[in-house]
């Protein structure tokens, strides 16, 4: 200890060394403030477990089964379609999209010019290069189609 009153009161103890410089390093990097703070943050023991549950709340939908005069219909505008794919109709397709983590989808719109129609593989063909399984159908639209 210095030669200093020990009477003194203790903001007085550390005068010697209160305005030296701060040390950096030379061969480290300075770790920011947010770095730093992060070393006191609280710890997840459970890693995954907000992603988790995140994913069973998510909410997906059932596929609905078509009734006879709606697989009636959508067989209908099909083999409409198959005889005009020359002109390369405009559609919209109501599908359903089945969801890659649970059970269920959900029904998504697709546009866009019919190329043609694989009925081996059963699927919808676009110009752009995108397909649909046609048992995922559940609607049809377009202005090809003869109004009701």
């Amino acid at each position: 200890m210095s030669g200093k009153n020990t009477d003194a009161p203790d903001a007085h103890i550390y005068d010697d060394i209160i305005g030296l410089p701060h040390h950096q390093s030379a061969t480290r990097p300075h770790m920011s403030a947010y770095d730093r703070a992060a070393q006191f943050s609280a710890f997840a023991a459970l890693t995954g477990y907000d992603a988790a549950i995140s994913e069973t709340a998510r909410l997906t939908e059932a596929k609905q089964t078509l009734s006879d005069d709606q697989a009636a219909e959508l067989d209908a505008k099909l083999a409409f379609l198959q005889a005009h794919l020359a002109e390369r109709p405009e559609i919209t397709v109501r599908c359903f999209v089945a969801d890659e983590k649970k059970a269920g989808g959900r029904y998504e719109s697709r546009r866009g010019r019919l190329k043609r129609i694989d009925t081996a593989r059963r699927r919808l063909l676009f110009c752009d290069g995108g397909e649909l399984a046609v048992d995922d159908v559940a609607a049809i639209e377009g202005d090809i189609f003869p109004a009701e």
